[in-house]
């Protein structure tokens, strides 16, 4: 082993102590400490150990209780002294492999063509600005405390971001709070306003995630239909605290929320006394007509406006937003506060700078671009063949549905065995399942790859359609 590979290990890095109260010798305490950093990958094969009379001194310990230790461990073979060099570990377990996942808790897309929904566009991410960001993120004073409400050039990249691209405005007896993203903000909503058993509406089907993190909370999750305009507001139970949706592009069945339902869920809301929660996911991929205002600007002192860059970026930065009345915004603060969480400030800062530099609005417009390309490659595909696709002209994915669940999980099944994958309609629900088919992404592959992936998948729906199971 040559000598660029040795590492020299300083004694504070040792993770183990001696104990003068057991009945095991001293040394014999030092050797056992020394071999169980060994297996745990504190120490490796080729480091050279402090001497002893340095971990004499740090362990309290005489210098012939260390000289003894290193000794047995000689004897082991563990240790070799080289003269005027040092001692060093010759040998050490191989360090244990974190154990792969298995069941649910596999990735699903694992060696296929990921056309599940929900994932966002990376292609056309400029690499340099995205790397000029972090740098210039990396240049950031390190923070001694963290604003709880997020960093303040975040919050104001997020205001500029939302009146420029979803048209809502400051100055409207709003708070904007940085999150770690629309789940998570979900959580921390619910966590902070209501309590155990009360009821909050959710359109169904919807987003597994905002209604995991609702029952997590133990409140009541009371599922509502959607149809072609989106929820159906004319079936929200009178005693909902709140009314979740996604009114710009129902998730998973891709419907635009009309103008006049809009209206009827905020008179709803303002009737009630409901807080409405408006999960704007991707919002700004609007590209076939101007999008209708967002309900946080009907109606600002009872809409939680969310946002996130999970879809429009990338997760990689974690963080998104959230819009709300003061009484809102102060309540997560205080729960932050009593809980000491908050959404991670590197994130914000990389989207500061994005916005900083125009990169931002320059990543939309180019996305804005690319969508439409892609679905048009997806629709022209799966029509060409006869199936139907819901969806507005909007987003990163389409629908297809089907009849049963039967069919859907052959589809699902032979698109696997053809190396694709297909992400079920049926798993959104949010109580029975009463919708079925395929909830078709077109944002994650690489568009060169789209087309193929696209075909394999039409095969895959066209034959179950056909058959007669």
């Amino acid at each position: 082993m040559g000598a660029a590979e040795h590492r020299a290990v300083a004694v504070d890095d040792l993770p183990f102590t001696v104990d003068r109260a057991a009945a095991a010798p001293l040394a014999v305490q030092v050797a056992d400490g020394l071999r169980g950093a060994a297996a745990a990958g504190a120490l490796r094969a080729g480091d050279r150990l402090p001497s002893s009379r340095e971990l004499a001194a740090r362990l309290g310990v005489s210098r012939t209780v260390v000289t003894a230790a290193y000794d047995q461990l000689h004897a082991e073979g563990w240790l070799s002294g080289r003269h005027g060099s040092g001692t060093y570990l010759t040998a050490a377990p191989r360090p244990v492999a974190a154990p792969a996942a298995t069941g649910r808790r596999a990735n699903p897309m694992t060696g296929l063509l990921d056309l599940g929904s929900g994932a966002p566009n990376i292609e056309t991410l400029d690499r340099a600005a995205w790397r000029r960001a972090w740098r210039a993120a990396s240049d950031h004073t390190p923070l001694v405390r963290r604003d709880r409400a997020g960093e303040p050039e975040y919050r104001e990249a997020v205001v500029e971001h939302l009146l420029r691209h979803r048209g809502l405005g400051a100055g409207s007896g709003t708070t904007v709070l940085a999150t770690a993203g629309a789940s998570s903000a979900v959580a921390e909503l619910t966590a902070a306003l209501w309590k155990p058993g009360d009821v909050i509406a959710m359109e169904d089907p919807g987003y597994q995630r905002a209604a995991g993190a609702f029952r997590a909370a133990g409140v009541r999750l009371v599922p509502v239909p959607c149809d072609a305009e989106g929820m159906r507001v004319d079936l929200l139970p009178p005693t909902a605290k709140a009314v979740y949706c996604t009114p710009a592009h129902q998730f998973p069945l891709g419907a635009r929320m009309p103008a006049a339902r809009r209206v009827e869920l905020i008179e709803f809301a303002r009737r009630t006394g409901a807080l409405v929660i408006e999960d704007d996911y991707d919002g700004e991929l609007r590209y076939d007509t101007a999008p209708l205002p967002l309900l946080a600007t009907l109606a600002p002192d009872l809409v939680v406006h969310l946002g996130t860059t999970s879809k429009i970026l990338t997760p990689t930065l974690g963080i998104g937003w959230l819009v709300a009345a003061p009484a809102v915004t102060d309540a997560v603060l205080d729960y932050r506060e009593l809980t000491g969480t908050g959404p991670a400030a590197a994130g914000q800062q990389v989207v500061a700078e994005l916005a900083r530099h125009g990169d931002l609005s320059r990543h939309l417009r180019r996305l804005r671009r690319e969508m439409p390309l892609r679905r048009a490659v997806v629709v022209d595909e799966l029509r060409g063949r006869g199936l139907d696709v819901l969806g507005d002209d909007a987003g990163s994915h389409v629908a297809v549905v089907l009849d049963s669940q039967a069919r859907e999980d052959r589809a699902i099944a032979l698109a696997r065995e053809l190396g694709v994958y297909l992400d079920g309609l049926g798993r959104h629900h949010i109580g029975p399942r009463h919708t079925f088919g395929i909830a078709l992404g077109y944002a994650a592959l690489p568009r060169a790859e789209l087309p193929r992936a696209v075909r394999l998948a039409g095969d895959a729906l066209s034959r179950v359609v056909d058959s007669t199971a």
